[in-house]
């Protein structure tokens, strides 16, 4: 079993940055994939951006050119770094993990609010 806990999450106007993160109770190096998903009220998970153990990353189109997600294997660290926040970015953020073999992990969630 792999706990996630996520940080980083609050109140920013829209333009700001926030840097969201993520410590797996393992070591990041043995996790094949992570990444970040965001739910909007009412609807379904949906991905921001992930990264694969090779350094091969993707993102949702509606936040290429403004967020990084990046993996720090020194600090055993996951982040997110949101740049030029807009409203619709508000939602809960919730960091993932999947190991090959294992069921997916989930974090539970840091609320990340832009005000226009």
């Amino acid at each position: 079993q792999v706990q996630l806990v996520e940080s980083g999450g609050g109140f920013v106007q829209a333009g700001g940055s926030l840097r969201l993160s993520c410590v797996p109770s393992t070591s990041i190096s043995s996790l094949d994939v992570m990444g970040w998903f965001r739910q909007y009220p009412g609807k379904q998970r949906e991905l921001v951006a992930n990264v694969h153990t090779s350094g091969t990353t993707n993102y949702d189109d509606s936040v290429k050119g403004r967020f990084t997600i990046s993996r720090d294997n020194a600090r055993n660290m996951l982040h997110l770094q949101m740049d030029n926040l807009k409203p619709e970015d508000t939602a809960v953020y919730y960091c993932k993990a999947v190991k090959i073999g294992d069921p997916v992990y989930w974090g539970r969630g840091t609320q990340v609010t832009v005000s226009s």
